[in-house]
């Protein structure tokens, strides 16, 4: 999941565009690309979509971002999202792993009263200084399946520049970190500079470097920059092959450890060129 697109909910005109697109996966946006007065129109749009065949059907994952749980519109969205083509369910302004919880209660539900069983997994934003410091437990939930940054919430009501690189690198850290202690994945937020081309690939790049899985689009213009930052090259591809050609011939040996071009590999190697050859599997 390279490259993310984003799509406003209550443009249901888009939503086939986006999947025919580039982008890995898509995101349709109930909370903030949808006006309060269009929520319920938004919702309905959404429903339909996520029935048809044309979604059912598709081989690209499906993600639907819905209000915040604070907020009036939650359980109306939870109701509408019950659907099987359903891939994840992006909670914006998660703080704590209760508020996983509690979400998750008001989701499964929905998919109960449906007939479909409730597994579905999240992706929780971090976007608040309480929920970065509750990253750990938020991304241990057992039904969280990864975290992503959204970074306008979590920077600019403290005015924290957003075009410092070091703050940023210094919220991405943080956040690989609680993911990978929690064993998910990360994912990096959006760019709002659509004509800055440069801004989000340096942005991507640092994310890639860090080892996220992929980084937001909100237009398609973003989503081949997204694919082409986060794609291994051909070398790097190769060399992640024969370190898992390696890797089977120890395991063969009985041997947890070995030696490749006179580097000592053990299992978080193994673990990063495997990622590295699925990733490049993607085209």
């Amino acid at each position: 999941m390279r490259s993310k697109l984003f799509v406003p909910g209550a443009r249901p005109e888009l939503f086939g565009k986006a999947l025919a697109s580039a982008a890995d996966a898509i995101s349709i946006d109930l909370e903030d690309a949808v006006v309060e007065a269009r929520k319920g129109e938004a919702r309905a749009a959404v429903a339909e979509f996520l029935r048809s065949s044309e979604a059912q059907s598709s081989s690209k994952s499906i993600i639907v971002r819905v209000n915040a749980l604070a907020t009036a519109h939650f359980s109306a969205d939870a109701r509408v999202i019950a659907a099987p083509s359903l891939g994840l369910v992006n909670l914006p302004k998660i703080e704590s792993a209760l508020e996983v919880d509690s979400a998750l209660a008001m989701i499964d539900r929905a998919f109960v009263d449906v007939g479909l069983r409730p597994t579905l997994r999240v992706l929780a934003n971090i976007e608040s200084p309480k929920g970065l410091r509750n990253a750990v437990e938020i991304a241990a939930h057992p039904r969280v399946a990864g975290l992503q940054l959204g970074y306008a919430d979590l920077f600019g009501p403290f005015g924290i520049e957003r075009r410092d690189p070091q703050h940023v690198y210094s919220v991405m850290f943080a956040a690989r970190m609680a993911a990978a202690e929690a064993g998910v994945f990360v994912y990096d937020g959006a760019f709002p500079d659509i004509k800055d081309t440069e801004g989000f690939r340096a942005e991507a790049g640092m994310a890639r470097r860090l080892g996220f899985l992929g980084k937001s689009c909100i237009h398609p213009s973003q989503v081949a920059l997204a694919n082409e930052v986060f794609r291994p090259g051909a070398a790097e591809i190769q060399q992640a092959q024969r370190l898992l050609a390696a890797a089977r011939t120890a395991a063969v040996n009985g041997a947890g450890a070995f030696l490749l071009d006179g580097r000592m590999i053990d299992t978080p190697d193994i673990r990063r060129a495997e990622l590295v050859v699925a990733s490049g599997r993607q085209d």
